[in-house]
């Protein structure tokens, strides 16, 4: 029998309800406390989870149940919040971006490193099945030697408050959502293969109203022998989320759109929730199914869980996101000069991973 796993849940928002319900499957894990800014939503998130809600950061990671805790807070709680559980001895796992920048990275890197405890990130875009199947085939060779990658995500603006603030949240579009191309790409160039350098662009053209964060941006990847990816992010984009990844190799392409549904309706009035980030709920409107799982969150939680039970890596590490956070930070090296920027050598290649 598999041995009982009590999670500690810190955030009780959008991004931790996906994380608590890719648990779902997961056997012998269960969210025991939790914490979340404002006391009514902590509570209402323990009532609908059957955990416990706690009046702080260090209480859940303080907690005897706690076994392993998962970040899914604001940016600029994630270095806190590692910090709490290092030094209560607690595995833990971070939500994406893992730093508003790599030196907090890098920090969140030393302190499980110091401590000796689990980490992971979270990074569920490279535990959608299609994204999984797209890897597959090209390690099966399929398409040949992978030439080129793309990706395009966007969407009409971030549902809360902090990721429009420049302090709190680190970056714009280009954090928010490059993150996931850029650990895409590695997943699918390889992660021993080095990223050399970038180059970027990025503006406000949309909400200056609210932020001085860039709502729209440009990235090239380019990796150690020359082959490049391409991200494309918005936060301007009406209609819907946008999650759509490209792989083009010497004998052929393998075309991915994690949200494209086969669900469709045409409705006169409101039937609840529909999907992540969408614009409209009548008229023509495009459900997602099992959206939890469409979006890699089952599996990559079930990574997490039994890597930590088992006493091995996850697939993602915190060393990844150090690399994913050294990629973005010279992509905003380059919208400043406007040139190719180096990535460090020392996070290119993971980190010493």
């Amino acid at each position: 029998m598999a041995r009982t796993v009590g999670i500690g849940m810190l955030g009780s928002g959008f991004i931790g309800e996906f994380h608590t319900l890719g648990l779902r499957y997961v056997p012998d894990a269960r969210v025991v406390a939790n914490w979340g800014a404002g006391v009514e939503r902590r509570e209402a998130f323990a009532a609908r989870f059957g955990s416990r809600a706690l009046e702080s950061i260090d209480a859940v990671c303080a907690d005897p149940e706690v076994d392993l805790v998962v970040v899914s807070l604001p940016n600029h709680l994630h270095v806190e919040a590692v910090r709490s559980a290092a030094a209560h001895g607690k595995g833990v796992a971070c939500t994406k971006p893992l730093g508003r920048n790599a030196a907090e990275a890098a920090e969140m890197v030393r302190l499980v490193r110091d401590a000796g405890v689990f980490g992971a990130y979270l990074e569920n875009v490279v535990f959608n099945a299609e994204m999984i199947r797209m890897r597959e085939m090209i390690e099966a060779g399929a398409i040949g030697r992978l030439t080129t990658f793309r990706a395009r995500e966007g969407h009409s603006g971030p549902h809360a408050a902090h990721f429009w603030d420049a302090d709190l949240a680190g970056g714009g579009a280009l954090l928010d959502m490059a993150s996931h191309g850029a650990e895409a790409a590695r997943a699918l160039f390889g992660k021993d293969l080095p990223v050399r350098d970038v180059f970027a662009w990025g503006d406000t053209l949309v909400h200056s109203d609210r932020t001085r964060l860039e709502d729209n941006a440009l990235m090239l990847i380019r990796f150690e022998d020359g082959r490049v990816a391409t991200l494309d992010v918005s936060w301007s984009s009406k209609g819907g989320l946008e999650s759509r990844f490209e792989a083009y190799g010497e004998g052929g392409k393998i075309i991915q759109d994690v949200i494209s549904s086969p669900l469709r309706a045409f409705i006169e009035r409101p039937a609840g929730y529909l999907g992540e980030k969408v614009d409209a709920d009548t008229g023509w409107v495009y459900p997602v199914p099992n959206e939890t799982y469409a979006h890699g969150h089952d599996a990559m939680m079930a990574d997490v869980v039994n890597a930590f039970r088992d006493g091995r890596q996850p697939q993602e590490t915190f060393e990844d996101g150090l690399v994913v956070n050294s990629i973005l930070d010279a992509a905003y090296r380059s919208i400043k000069s406007g040139h190719w920027e180096a990535v460090p050598s020392s996070a290119a290649a993971g980190a010493g991973a």
